[in-house]
């Protein structure tokens, strides 16, 4: 596990972008494409080619948030070699998680088909959620939902074992509405999937929120049993939405983690 010692070393090492796009607040204006069911939006400097891509899912419990939800990443990531892929996906209560999940999947499905036409490589595409949207990325790349996908970045929820959750008293109202038949917590569990094979590396955050640390230690145990290659980060300097607001600002240790981890397993 990545302590905060660890940390300040890490954020070091983080190639940041020039002062002067760090100062931007704004975000580059991205290609609106609609995907299906939804819209995302793609970032990538003109004349790219062959960059790692990042699919990032926004959280909002499962029914409120939209792929504009990105703060400075889209800066960040395109000064430091990155393409960007924000997306939307319906929401509660005009669609169930099910459904989401597959969304996220179609969604992952185009862009592995097109994004080498905006610069990016189909083969280094890293799956990124927040909140609701971590664990629809733990959900469907465990599932097998995201074929070929080289990492995965997980950034707090309670949501990776519903039915351990609700055991535990931490079935909250919004879990509560969100995950509302107990028939179908454990499809909808990621650690439900896990299985016994290994899985895409996957780096692992969790806030000070309640409830964050001791769920996200027991799934990292979980992964890390098949031979997953897994980093799990102490977050607990972060709220629930510090951890994922603050990414990309300047000296950030989260970002710096991340990036550590992204260089390794996707080259």
């Amino acid at each position: 596990m990545i302590d905060r010692r660890t940390l300040l070393l890490m954020s070091m090492a983080l190639s940041t972008a020039s002062a002067a796009a760090a100062s931007r607040r704004l975000s580059p204006s991205p290609q609106t494409v609609d995907y299906g069911p939804a819209r995302l939006d793609i970032f990538a400097r003109a004349g790219a080619s062959s960059l790692p891509v990042i699919l990032f899912i926004h959280g909002g419990a499962w029914r409120a948030g939209n792929r504009t939800n990105v703060d400075v990443k889209p800066d960040f990531l395109l000064d430091n070699g990155f393409c960007l892929v924000s997306i939307d996906y319906r929401m509660l209560p005009e669609a169930d998680v099910a459904t989401q999940a597959n969304d996220v999947e179609r969604a992952y499905r185009y862009v592995r088909a097109n994004i080498a036409g905006y610069g990016g490589d189909p083969n280094r595409i890293a799956v990124m959620g927040h909140s609701a949207g971590s664990h629809l990325a733990a959900l469907t790349g465990l599932r097998g939902g995201l074929p070929g996908v080289a990492a995965l970045v997980l950034n707090d929820t309670r949501a990776y074992d519903l039915e351990a959750l609700a055991r535990s008293g931490g079935m909250t109202r919004a879990y509560a509405k969100a995950f509302p038949d107990p028939a179908q917590w454990r499809a909808l569990s990621p650690a439900a999937h896990v299985g016994s094979h290994k899985h895409p590396p996957t780096f692992i955050a969790y806030s000070r929120a309640t409830g964050r640390a001791a769920v996200s230690r027991a799934f990292a145990g979980r992964l890390q049993a098949t031979g997953t290659e897994v980093t799990l980060f102490d977050g607990s300097a972060y709220s629930h939405m510090s951890i994922n607001r603050n990414f990309g600002d300047e000296g950030d240790a989260l970002t710096g983690a991340v990036m550590i981890f992204l260089k390794a397993a996707l080259g």
